[in-house]
């Protein structure tokens, strides 16, 4: 018996029973559509935090200051990470205190609850019309110098607040921030879908006023921008050594740039992924168990056709193909099947995901690959095989006489 003939009648058995059938399949629809959903999420991350440290610029360092060291006279001020960018101006091009004000964004007799809130310095919007974060203004102008010098009450709002506060013209306009009024001066452009919470959903003030309104004597976040990609590695030990000084010890900061940040986090991702598909793969291995206790139970119930094709001259290897073509058969439809509902599953779940971010169309999207998809069904199908050689061999060692004896 041929290739064909034996897939033939393993698609003929399974068309016989389709209640059984399915059900036999079922962990490995869920198992193969499992490692589909996983690795597309996956990719479909990685490729999103990418895009976003890519806004951010190969050149940005950030630096995180976790305490004040051993005495209560080691601390480092907005000051001091100045005249570092003076020193070294061939290196760092810009620094900026970066403050997140737990404050209450009210306006009349609305509160905007998920707002979020910064306090930056002029730095932060650089020459090229564009803040740190890739964000542009459409009206109005940024925080300066000397709105950080005298605390001024001033704010720069994102797409979100203009439209629902001030109906698409903030500019000129008050916010209550902590209860203290602040000036809108400036407006960004839509940079998300401009929903609640999302990045359009935000308001930018002089570090200075910040600061007052989280009641904290210094920032401990900054950002530094390096002169080029290309000296980012250089400028980041300057400030190293610069910290080091006061502090006598790193443990009390963490200074990382863009392209470690992107580093550990595809690091992170990966070994993420690699956990969750295994435990994703736990599912084709019950599928698989599955697949062999049915073939188990074909072999029993087939013993009188076994012993018949026995006594008209099929050999044992033809018994074993049969049964081994019909178990991968099997299991590839599942697979088949798994690769489908999983590449839905994973459009299904870029909406949601989008949605929740409020990312819009241009953000999260879950990616499934070839390369993904072809290892899924894969390792589907040889489970399949694997796990049917037993019942299949079982099959193949049944004596003709006993086998046409069995009732």
């Amino acid at each position: 018996m041929n290739f064909t003939q034996s897939f033939r009648l393993a698609i003929k058995s399974l068309v016989t029973s389709k209640m059984r059938a399915l059900l036999t399949m079922l962990g490995i629809i869920i198992g193969v559509a499992a490692v589909i959903i996983i690795t597309s999420l996956g990719n479909g991350m990685q490729n999103y935090m990418n895009r976003q440290f890519e806004q951010l610029g190969a050149n940005l360092i950030q630096v995180q200051i976790f305490g004040r060291g051993g005495g209560s006279s080691r601390s480092v001020e907005p000051e001091d990470m100045y005249a570092l960018v003076e020193k070294y101006p061939q290196y760092l091009s810009g620094v900026t205190p970066y403050v997140s004000a737990p404050a209450k964004v009210r306006h009349g007799s609305d509160e905007f609850k998920r707002t979020s809130i910064y306090g930056v310095g002029e730095s932060f919007f650089n020459s090229k019309g564009q803040t740190m974060n890739g964000e542009t203004l459409a009206q109005g102008r940024f925080v300066k110098y000397i709105d950080v010098e005298r605390y001024q009450n001033v704010c720069v709002i994102g797409s979100y607040l203009n439209r629902e506060a001030f109906g698409n013209n903030g500019l000129g306009q008050t916010l209550s921030i902590g209860g203290a009024p602040f000036t809108v001066v400036g407006v960004l452009e839509e940079s998300g879908d401009s929903a609640e919470g999302s990045a359009d959903d935000k308001v930018y003030l002089p570090y200075t006023s910040a600061l007052r309104l989280s009641n904290m004597a210094d920032a401990s976040f900054y950002l530094f921008t390096s002169t080029s990609r290309e000296t980012a590695s250089a400028a980041k030990g300057i400030v190293e050594n610069r910290l080091f000084q006061t502090f006598q010890s790193s443990d009390y900061y963490m200074v990382m740039t863009s392209a470690e940040m992107m580093d550990a986090m595809d690091s992170m991702l990966n070994t993420l992924m690699m956990i969750l598909t295994l435990i994703a793969a736990i599912s084709l291995l019950v599928g698989g168990i599955g697949i062999m206790n049915i073939m188990l139970v074909s072999v029993t119930e087939r013993t009188r056709e076994i012993g018949i094709r026995k006594s008209l001259g099929a050999k044992g290897k033809d018994i074993r193909s049969q049964f081994v073509i019909e178990a991968g058969t099997t299991s590839a439809i599942g697979g088949s099947i798994g690769i489908v509902l999983g590449i839905i599953m994973a459009n299904v779940l870029t909406n949601v995901i989008a949605v929740v971010l409020g990312t819009g169309n241009d953000g999260f999207v879950a990616v499934p690959t070839l390369d993904g998809i072809a290892v899924a069904f894969g390792v589907s199908v040889a489970i399949g095989v694997l796990f049917g050689y037993l019942p299949a061999n079982k099959a193949a060692r049944l004596n003709p006489i006993d086998a046409l004896r069995y009732d």
